[in-house]
């Protein structure tokens, strides 16, 4: 239900979520702070969600025939995890996250070089594109004639039809012992055993589907949403919630294959983080959603 073929009506290359209520949040949090909590009844009103995030081909189309250049190619930098560098390129690295040190600005690092000038997306087409700020995906989606996705609408499509349940799939991470999303496996930040099978990105669609359809909504890359960031919230029921009308920081859901229950957990479908609109990262993605045409 997605194409590659830009632009192109939304009714024909995404998957439909029919309205409904569903219990957005959580009374159990992984991570308080972050404002899991509490749990809440919401309808969501029908909308198209793109089945999987967008990867560089597409994002390649977009800029071949807009000349777009994104915030990270403006700013000459972006953050890239240093387990993923070479040599030459940390031999260059003046200074990290003093709170997250595997992070590091590499100069040279965007969505073409998601390590770094000496690296290249030729063999990742059909990975999720990196580097891209909530400025580049929003300006992506209206070239796409869609948008993105309210948080609300990212965790009824993320939850499947699936009530109070912590992963897309179920409560169990690895159901019969199978892998269903991208993670971390091993010792984060030093060793990533990649029993899944990858110690990075993954193309799209490399994990089972949700009951919707919709691929890799935890796991893999991080995903923009519309909303500003608040971690204040009531049970009150709410009709399509649209979060604060202002604020400094958007919210991300999904978590990324950086993502380990002894550092990020936030590979749930109630998880989520924010970073300002300008961030971008060596693990930070988006998908497209669009209304539903009367």
């Amino acid at each position: 239900c997605s194409s590659d073929h830009y632009p192109v009506t939304p009714r024909c290359c995404n998957c439909l979520c029919l309205g409904d209520w569903f219990l957005m949040g959580t009374d159990d949090p992984g991570i308080p702070q972050d404002g899991e909590g509490p749990q809440r009844r919401v309808w969501i009103d029908p909308f198209y969600v793109e089945e999987h995030e967008v990867t560089n081909k597409q994002f390649q189309s977009f800029v071949n025939q807009t000349g777009y250049v994104t915030e990270a190619e403006n700013f000459g930098d972006s953050f890239v995890f240093e387990g993923l560098l070479s040599e030459e390129v940390k031999s260059t690295l003046s200074h990290a996250v003093a709170a997250a040190p595997w992070w590091s600005p590499v100069k040279g690092a965007d969505w073409r070089h998601p390590e770094g000038h000496d690296s290249t997306i030729a063999d990742r087409m059909d990975h999720p594109v990196l580097h891209v700020s909530w400025a580049d995906a929003r300006a992506y989606c209206r070239w796409a004639q869609r948008r993105l996705p309210t948080e609300s609408e990212w965790e009824f499509a993320c939850r499947g039809g699936l009530q109070d349940r912590l992963y897309p799939w179920g409560n169990k991470l690895m159901p019969k012992g199978l892998h269903y999303a991208n993670l971390w496996q091993g010792d984060f930040p030093n060793h990533n055993t990649a029993e899944d099978g990858y110690f990075h990105t993954s193309p799209v669609k490399s994990f089972p589907a949700n009951k919707f359809g919709l691929y890799d909504m935890v796991g893999n890359a991080w995903e923009w949403t519309a909303d500003w960031w608040n971690v204040h919230h009531t049970r009150d029921q709410q009709r399509n919630p649209k979060g604060p009308e202002t604020g400094t920081e958007k919210v991300k859901k999904g978590g990324s294959y950086m993502c380990h229950k002894s550092y990020c957990y936030r590979y749930r479908c109630a998880a989520r983080s924010q970073n300002t609109p300008d961030s971008s990262a060596s693990n930070l993605g988006f998908r497209c959603a669009a209304d539903m045409k009367s």
